[in-house]
């Protein structure tokens, strides 16, 4: 099983899924609506980048043809409720139809963590709900049609080119202080390479169906450190310098002016900073429950966040995934 299609193969997450599965050895397809959005993937041989609207579902089963499996990281954080239902479910009801017309048994989705098992409909956010609803047009499959289903429910990822702790580290750089909506918000941030492997590794790693079930396997990809909002924010100014690491001062705000600020934060042009979706979720801490396995079950051992962090942070970059393979690369050319 070496040829692989990944869905979302062009954003932060996926670049490193592709880098990630090129080095073990597998052959990709990107399909992706515009070929400049994967420029960056364009040195590694192994990956054929296709000019393709995968919301259309007799393009996405005609770019399934030939291949073993599919690793589908599409989704949005921000958006209607028609909108999050095209990407979470819709898709996915369009890629189990694909998957079966090519004949296809192996599937990786990356969910998100917060999605309950028991009541999917019951998540306080229509980010949750649709991602809920999503795993579970992904379990019937497995149970219909002989699926292999992996689905890895992720804290929120850092790594070098994230919008995440950058984003904080940018901001302090502009304002002289923080006002934080959902400052007590807890989160177990997981290093995007370490979610890299748990796809490839899930790919390897053959799942035994149960007697009672089809062949599905959920874990929660987290790292080792929890912490709140407000101290990630912290983090990011102490490891990037921001006043000799001291930070800004960051205000905690209360519900209904966190709520204000998203909402002006909702009508600015471009993409939110934040919603008033995204601090629904996070009325739900986003740790692991402990009701399902974790990376461990993968033979990954989860990167602590600081000592990464403090690279690209302090650097402009890192030495980690894309952007240390093309320094590399860079750097034996130079020596020719």
């Amino acid at each position: 099983m070496k040829n692989v299609v990944v869905l979302g193969g062009a954003g932060f997450v996926g670049a490193h899924v592709c880098e990630k599965l090129v080095r073990h050895g597998y052959n990709v397809t990107l399909p992706t609506r515009r070929r400049s959005n994967a420029r960056h993937l364009q040195h590694l041989q192994a990956v054929t980048i296709l000019e393709v609207d995968v919301h259309d579902e007799q393009a996405l089963t005609g770019v399934l043809q030939g291949h073993d499996a599919v690793v589908n990281l599409i989704a949005i954080l921000h958006g209607s409720p028609a909108a999050f239902d095209k990407v979470h479910v819709v898709l996915p009801q369009k890629l189990v139809r694909a998957c079966q017309a090519q004949q296809i048994r192996r599937l990786v989705h990356i969910s998100a963590l917060g999605v309950s098992d028991t009541r999917p409909g019951a998540a306080p956010s229509e980010y949750l709900r649709s991602k809920g609803r999503g795993e579970e047009v992904l379990e019937r499959a497995a149970r219909e049609m002989a699926l292999e289903l992996t689905i890895l429910r992720p804290s929120v990822i850092f790594g070098a080119e994230d919008k995440f702790l950058n984003l904080f580290a940018r901001l302090q750089k502009v304002f002289p202080v923080m006002p934080l909506a959902g400052a007590h918000a807890r989160f177990q941030p997981v290093w995007v390479e370490d979610v890299a492997l748990a796809v490839v590794r899930s790919l390897e790693q053959r799942i035994l169906p149960k007697a009672d079930g089809p062949a599905v396997r959920v874990l929660e990809a987290c790292g080792p450190d929890v912490l709140t909002l407000k101290e990630l924010v912290q983090l990011a100014a102490r490891l990037s310098g921001i006043k000799e690491g001291r930070g800004r001062p960051v205000i905690a705000l209360p519900d209904w002016m966190g709520r204000l600020q998203a909402r002006l934060m909702e009508l600015a042009p471009g993409e939110p900073l934040m919603s008033r979706d995204n601090l629904d979720s996070m009325k739900v801490d986003n740790v692991a429950t402990g009701q399902v396995p974790g990376l461990q079950a993968l033979g990954i051992t989860p990167a602590a966040l600081a000592p990464i962090a403090r690279d690209y942070l302090t650097q402009q970059g890192s030495e980690q995934g894309l952007l240390g393979l093309r320094k590399h690369e860079h750097r034996d050319t130079t020596k020719t």
